[in-house]
C-alpha cells in the first residue's frame, strides 16, 4: 500500500471495459512489497533503501543521510524508533509478525501491516554501528482474506434469500471497513423505468443527504449517480466543489462533509438499469486502480442482490395476483350459484302463484252471476254488478263500479278478472 493517493485526474473520467476477475483481484491487493533500509549511527540515519521502502513510506518524506525520526515521525510516535534503539543498545534483533503501522498523517494517514525484523549492522570489531530493517508488507493478505470472508458471506445472504437492504446495507460496511482512506459507500436503486434513483443503503452517509438525493432523475449532468446511470458506465467526480454535474447538490454536499464521488452503474445481466454504486470522501480524490477494481467486484454483487430480489418480487406478485384471481373467480362462482338459486325459487313461486290464480278463476267461474253488488253489500248497495274482482289468494266478487274501483285501490293483490273482458270494456268506457 502506497503511501500516496494519486493526484485528482480529469473530473469526468471513466473506467474501461469490464475486467475480469483475476484482473480485479491483481488490482485489489496486487503483490507483496519487500522493503529493505539501512540506517547508520545511534540515530538512525537512513543510509540507503530499496524502491518499496520509499515508495511505501513516501518518496518526498523519506531522504538518505536524515534521521528516520525526523523524515518519518509517525514512526518514533509508534515506538518503532525505541525498538531500533534497544536493537542498537543491545545488540540483538527483533522480529514483528503482521505489525500494524499508521504511515502518514491527517488526511494522507494510511494504515498497513508488516512481518520485520532489525538486524544489528556490526562494524570490523564486531560493534554496532547501525540497524538493517527488513520487511514484507502483509496489507494485502490481510485485506484479501477479509474480502474473500465479507464477499462469501454477502453471497451467503443472497443464496437464502435475506432481505435486498440487509444485503445492501452489509456490502456497504464491508467496503467501508476494508478501505482505509474514509470512504462512504451509497447505493440507489433504478425505478421499474430507469428514469429515476431511489435510496437503497448509505449507512454512514447523513439522513439529510440521503432523502436529498432519493428520487433524484437519471439524465446527463445529474450528480455523479445520475449522469453514471444515463451513460451506463463509471463517473468519477474527483472534486465536487468545481464541477458542473454537481450544480444542483452542491450545497447539500457541502454540508455533508462530501468533497469527491465516484459513481458505477449497476447493470443486470441484460443490460437494463438496475441502480448505481457511489464511493464518497471527504477530501477531493482521484480513484486509484485498486479502488475501481473495488467497486467492479462489489458493483456485480450489488447486481445479483439486486436481480435476485426483482425475481422473488416478481414472483410474489405473481403468486398474489393469481391468489387474487381465484378468490375473484370462486367468489363469482359462488354470486352466479346464489343468484340462479334465487332465480329458481323466484320462478317456483311465480309458477304456484299463477297455478293458483288459475285455479281460483276455474272455480269461480261456474259460479252465477249475483243480481247486486257483492263488494257494497255490508252498507246496503244494491246497484247492479258491473265487474267482478280476484286477488292471488283466490277470492273473487262481483261488485258496482264504485265499489270494484275501491276495491283495486285499497287491496293491493287486486285485479280485474280475465275472463270478464266485457265488464273490463264497460269500466273503461264508463
Amino acid at each position: 500500500m502506497t503511501a500516496n493517493p494519486q493526484e485528482p485526474r480529469a473530473a469526468h473520467a471513466t473506467t474501461a471495459g469490464p475486467a475480469s476477475a483475476g484482473q480485479n483481484l491483481r488490482e485489489l491487493f496486487g503483490s507483496s512489497s519487500a522493503v529493505f533500509a539501512s540506517m547508520l549511527g545511534a540515530e538512525h540515519v537512513l543510509e540507503s533503501a530499496n524502491a518499496a521502502f520509499f515508495a511505501t513510506t513516501g518518496h518526498e518524506r523519506a531522504r538518505t543521510g536524515l534521521p528516520v525520526a525526523q523524515c518519518l515521525p509517525e514512526l518514533a510516535e509508534q515506538g518503532f524508533v525505541a525498538l531500533m534503539d534497544e536493537v542498537y543498545r543491545t545488540g540483538q534483533a527483533y522480529t514483528g509478525r503482521d505489525v500494524r503501522v499508521v504511515l502518514g498523517a491527517g488526511v494522507r494517514a494510511q494504515e498497513a501491516f508488516f512481518d520485520f525484523t532489525y538486524e544489528p549492522r556490526r562494524g570490523l570489531d564486531g560493534a554496532v554501528i547501525g540497524i538493517q530493517l527488513i520487511g514484507v508488507e502483509t496489507t494485502q493478505v490481510r485485506h484479501a482474506q477479509q474480502l474473500m470472508l465479507e464477499h462469501q458471506s454477502l453471497l451467503e445472504q443472497i443464496a437464502r434469500q435475506a432481505p435486498l437492504t440487509e444485503v445492501l446495507d452489509g456490502m456497504a460496511r464491508c467496503i467501508e471497513g476494508l478501505t482505509a482512506q474514509g470512504v462512504l459507500v451509497s447505493v440507489l436503486l433504478a425505478d421499474p423505468d430507469g428514469t429515476h434513483l431511489r435510496h437503497g443503503t448509505a449507512p454512514s452517509l447523513p439522513a439529510f443527504y440521503n432523502e436529498a438525493i432519493d428520487g433524484i432523475a437519471t439524465g446527463e449532468g445529474i450528480g455523479s449517480c445520475g449522469t453514471a446511470a444515463h451513460r451506463r458506465e463509471p463517473v468519477v467526480v474527483t472534486d465536487i466543489a468545481n464541477d458542473p454535474f454537481w450544480v444542483d447538490f452542491r450545497d447539500v454536499a457541502g454540508r455533508a462533509g462530501l468533497a469527491a464521488c465516484w459513481s458505477t452503474p449497476i447493470l443486470a445481466r441484460d443490460g437494463s438499469l438496475l441502480g448505481t454504486f457511489a464511493m464518497y470522501h471527504r477530501v477531493p480524490r482521484a480513484p486509484q486502480d485498486s479502488d475501481l477494481a473495488l467497486a467492479r467486484v462489489f458493483t456485480g454483487t450489488a447486481a445479483l442482490a439486486i436481480e435476485r430480489h426483482r425475481i422473488e418480487l416478481g414472483k410474489a406478485v405473481a403468486e398474489a395476483s393469481a391468489a387474487a384471481a381465484h378468490r375473484a373467480l370462486t367468489e363469482a362462482v359462488e354470486a352466479e350459484q346464489k343468484l340462479r338459486a334465487e332465480a329458481e325459487e323466484r320462478a317456483s313461486a311465480a309458477a304456484a302463484l299463477g297455478g293458483q290464480m288459475r285455479d281460483a278463476a276455474a272455480a269461480q267461474a261456474g259460479l252465477s252471476r249475483p243480481g247486486s253488488c257483492q263488494l257494497g253489500a255490508r252498507v246496503g248497495c244494491t246497484a247492479p254488478v258491473e265487474l267482478k274482482i280476484t286477488d292471488s289468494w283466490g277470492d273473487a266478487a262481483w261488485g258496482c263500479f264504485i265499489h270494484a274501483e275501491e276495491a283495486l285501490f285499497n287491496v293491493r293483490t287486486a285485479y280485474i278478472a280475465e275472463e270478464q273482458t266485457d265488464g273490463l270494456a264497460a269500466y273503461l268506457n264508463r
